[in-house]
């Protein structure tokens, strides 16, 4: 066997468990948060003509491309986009080195969407393996919902379905090697769901149950206060020197006669969290006023559906 072929055995057991994980477990469970709450679930294994390739982007305030493992959306359909109300990144880690930069880099993708979108109400990371506590204040600290399952957990999952996957950190390559193309050979479709079984099973339903709860809770956090601020701008007033610039700052006139303008949308919601951005037009105001209107309409259809339901049992 090829030198690159074994030092790429710990990579390739690492991208196939990755894999299950983000398909046989995170996927069936954002799958049931989004039926559950009636949203629509974008991610990397459903085809889409809303989107021109099989990445899930999204761009940031600066307008550049973001790529997410999943996103949730109100009124979202094969062939068109809806407005985002969650953004997910799910990964697995074998070992603790880096947790602290993994945190760090995946609520660095997450954080700018609340930035940009008011209707982006939950942040989440699904996360499976080794990954410290630091790592997991660091996106307590900023706000990022965390559901955390430990590397024991999934390695007894496999254990149970006969699949070794984990091995002592000193192993020696050829042997890593073995272990991993067993474990692939050994990875078929009835395993990879029975293993996704045994690991819920372990999570507990309640934990799982749990979550739908945390998502709802998220998105019912609706405006209290919403505040339009508009701001008119001067010519600038231009100076050569220090100066100048000082003696105009003794008596300053600024000339409004031909002002620019731009826009304040602010809002409070009823969790304590607030939503500000400057936009440079009516229009994209109202744009992002439109996006609050309709996660607003879809919550509350939400809880009427949910009060008719209770009314008849």
């Amino acid at each position: 066997m090829a030198d690159k072929e074994l030092s790429s055995a710990g990579h390739k057991l690492g991208q196939l468990i990755g894999d299950w994980y983000e398909q046989y477990f995170a996927l069936p469970l954002l799958e049931k948060v989004a039926k559950h709450l009636k949203l629509y679930l974008d991610h990397r294994f459903r085809t889409r003509a809303a989107r021109e390739s099989d990445k899930i982007i999204w761009h940031d305030e600066d307008n550049n491309a973001v790529n997410f493992d999943f996103v949730m959306e109100v009124d979202g359909s094969d062939s068109a986009r809806g407005i985002p109300v969650g953004f997910f990144e799910c990964f697995w880690r074998r070992g603790s080195r880096h947790s602290r930069d993994k945190a760090r880099d995946d609520s660095g993708k997450l954080m700018p969407m609340r930035d940009v979108y008011p209707s982006a109400r939950f942040l989440g990371i699904v996360a499976g393996g080794d990954f410290t506590a630091p790592a997991r204040a660091l996106l307590q600290s900023r706000n990022i919902d965390l559901l955390y399952v430990p590397k024991a957990k999934i390695v007894a999952a496999f254990e149970s379905h006969g699949l070794q996957m984990d091995y002592p950190d000193k192993l020696v390559e050829v042997e890593k090697a073995k272990l991993a193309e067993l474990f692939e050979k050994g990875l078929s479709g009835d395993v990879k769901r029975k293993a996704a079984e045994s690991l819920c099973e372990m999570v507990g339903e309640t934990s799982l149950n749990t979550y739908v709860d945390r998502v709802r809770a998220a998105l019912g956090a609706l405006p209290q206060e919403i505040r339009f601020l508009a701001q008119k701008q001067s010519k600038p007033a231009v100076f050569e020197s220090v100066v100048a610039a000082s003696e105009f700052l003794n008596h300053p006139t600024f000339d409004f006669s031909a002002p620019t303008e731009d826009f304040i949308y602010q809002i409070t919601y009823s969790d304590g969290t607030d939503f500000e951005r400057h936009v440079s037009t009516l229009d994209h105001l109202r744009l992002l006023h439109n996006e609050v209107e309709r996660l607003a309409q879809h919550v509350s259809n939400l809880t009427k559906t949910r009060k008719k339901n209770s009314s008849r049992r």
